[in-house]
């Protein structure tokens, strides 16, 4: 029989467990970047894992190119407690677009993706140029293609339903456009929106205080995000955990008529 959690993958050889984790890079991204087979020699240092055996975690690192600082996509996987399988970071890099050291101060310190500290001089750049709080790099646009990917891997280990953690609003809010529901956070999505509305408690504090309170946010997924990446809530953006069915789509909408 297939393995079906993280931690029983982890107990495979090393070259099983490369095979199962493969399985969830779209190949449109292999593709794209002339990415050699992954088992070849030429391909091999190209998608680096850290797991162990006896470990519930896995993290992969898919570069296009070897000595690049960022891998085009990043994942972190572990097993919730029933054995199902929790994203808990995915990020994909367009790895031609510029970078913004939002991940770490002007001495080389991270940064926990601005959770733990901020390089506000970053940020403003970062917002300047597009991104939304988190991203070093701009995306690569293939969320759908990298989601029907991890589905095909999450089937594969005979699960059904699977569980990501948005590290922002902004994340929240895509996953719910491919068809995520809330296992814990709808409550606050939906307060979070009434609070841009007119007359409601965070659309005063969108003053331009900051470069990360403009007016303008109140209508934008992407500058929401800032602003509350910027304290406007007076605590941080958690406990907001998110879950999908494979193939189907919950529908919901939290931030009806807001445009990106």
């Amino acid at each position: 029989m297939p393995p079906f959690t993280i931690g029983a993958i982890n107990l495979l050889p090393e070259a099983e467990k490369r095979a199962m984790y493969s399985r969830y890079i779209p190949a449109s991204l292999l593709e794209r970047y002339h990415i050699p087979p992954l088992t070849s020699a030429a391909g091999y240092n190209l998608l680096q894992f850290r797991f162990a055996p006896g470990s519930a975690d896995v993290e992969m690192r898919l570069f296009h190119k070897m000595d690049f600082p960022d891998p085009i996509l990043y994942g972190h996987l572990t097993d919730t407690l029933n054995g199902q399988i929790h994203i808990l970071l995915y990020i994909l890099n367009d790895p031609d677009s510029p970078r913004y050291d939002v991940d770490r101060m002007p001495d080389g310190s991270p940064t926990k993706f601005g959770t733990l500290r901020r390089n506000l001089e970053a940020e403003e750049s970062a917002l300047q140029a597009g991104l939304a709080p988190g991203q070093v790099r701009r995306g690569l646009r293939m969320l759908g293609q990298a989601i029907e990917a991890f589905e095909q891997f999450v089937a594969a280990l005979g699960q059904e339903i699977y569980f990501v953690e948005p590290l922002y609003y902004h994340n929240a809010v895509i996953f719910e456009r491919y068809g995520f529901s809330y296992q814990v956070g709808k409550r606050l999505m939906d307060s979070i929106h009434a609070g841009f509305q007119p007359g409601g408690d965070l659309l005063p504090q969108l003053d331009g205080s900051t470069p990360f309170r403009q007016p303008d946010a109140a209508n934008g997924i992407r500058k929401r995000s800032w602003a509350i990446h910027d304290g406007i809530l007076g605590e941080p953006f958690t406990n907001v955990t998110m879950y999908k069915k494979v193939g189907k789509s919950a529908g919901l909408n939290t931030a009806p008529g807001c445009v990106w």
